[in-house]
């Protein structure tokens, strides 16, 4: 009885898990952690039996701590570019992005073994200019997308930027800047909360709100209230008021920003941040992800499931 119902809904989502490979692109400005984030979600999916498979667009990156599927190094560095063309660190990396622009078909070479089903994380510089002035990773996205990859995008943002009101803005109104101008499917993380957690004001602009007896805790982002109050103190004069309280507005009133705290210690954490990764692109996860859901929910048996035409 439940199956002709339920064939119409699962035969297009199964269709849909069988063919759709995805990608994310991890941004953020320098020491927000992204590689940290990377390699996190991937000892976290490499524990789940889940494969995800990582690439590194940072030219500068010395070391990484995870293994690289595609790396940018390939192509070009940083520290080329600087010799070469005799720049400091920030042209040298600028110089990088463009060559990268210009060379995005190596890119698209280098991910030619990777297709359907397929998971890529995408660890990207911390220079803000990418994101906000330059158009390397739209060429990115437009060429990926034009490949078939679901592209969607981590914007990274220190925990403690979020203990003034002043870097709290800052960091919002750049990822707000970046989800404009690169036109993705959006998750804001605030990273390195193990960092915070402990130090958390009376007075400050993160809370922590008891969950249960066991002391869980969850983040409470600031409200307009308590935001404009602490900008209000440190800029005082008469001309900043308007400016502050039209800041505060666009981030408040049109409900743009959002962030999903990442505690790297809680494994909690982790999977609450990589869930909403991958309901902001639509990712359901593989066949026997699908089946033991419904299989849970009691709508459809083992029988049922194989029956259906996909």
């Amino acid at each position: 009885v439940l199956q002709p119902v339920l064939q119409p809904v699962l035969q297009p989502v199964l269709q849909r898990v069988r063919t759709m490979k995805v990608c994310q692109l991890v941004i953020g400005p320098a020491g927000s952690g992204k590689s940290t984030f990377c390699e996190t979600i991937k000892l976290h999916c490499d524990a789940a039996n889940r494969i995800i498979h990582l690439v590194n667009l940072d030219p500068a990156a010395e070391d990484c701590k995870y293994p690289v599927s595609v790396d940018i190094r390939e192509l070009i560095s940083l520290d080329d570019a600087m010799e070469e063309c005799e720049l400091g660190p920030n042209g040298g990396l600028l110089f990088c992005l463009e060559y990268l622009e210009e060379n995005v078909e190596w890119l698209m070479e280098a991910l030619e073994p990777y297709g359907e089903e397929d998971y890529l994380l995408i660890d990207c510089p911390g220079q803000i200019e990418a994101y906000s002035h330059l158009s390397v990773f739209n060429t990115v996205v437009r060429r990926l997308q034009s490949e078939g990859w679901t592209v969607g995008c981590v914007y990274c943002l220190d925990a403690q930027f979020s203990e003034e009101a002043s870097k709290y803005v800052a960091g919002s109104l750049n990822a707000l800047t970046a989800m404009v101008n690169i036109e993705l499917p959006h998750v804001n993380v605030l990273t390195k909360l193990d960092l915070v957690r402990g130090r958390a004001r009376q007075d400050g602009l993160i809370d922590w709100q008891d969950e249960d007896e066991d002391d869980e805790r969850e983040l409470i982002i600031p409200d307009r209230e308590s935001l404009l109050r602490e900008l209000n103190e440190s800029y005082s004069h008469s001309k900043w008021l308007r400016l502050n309280e039209g800041i505060v507005s666009l981030l408040d009133e049109w409900s743009l920003i959002g962030y999903v705290g990442l505690d790297p210690t809680s494994e909690d954490s982790i999977s609450a941040v990589l869930m909403s990764l991958d309901m902001a692109i639509g990712w359901i996860g593989d066949e026997a992800e699908v089946r033991g859901q419904y299989d849970e929910g009691g709508a459809l048996n083992e029988a049922d499931f194989d029956n259906l035409e996909v």
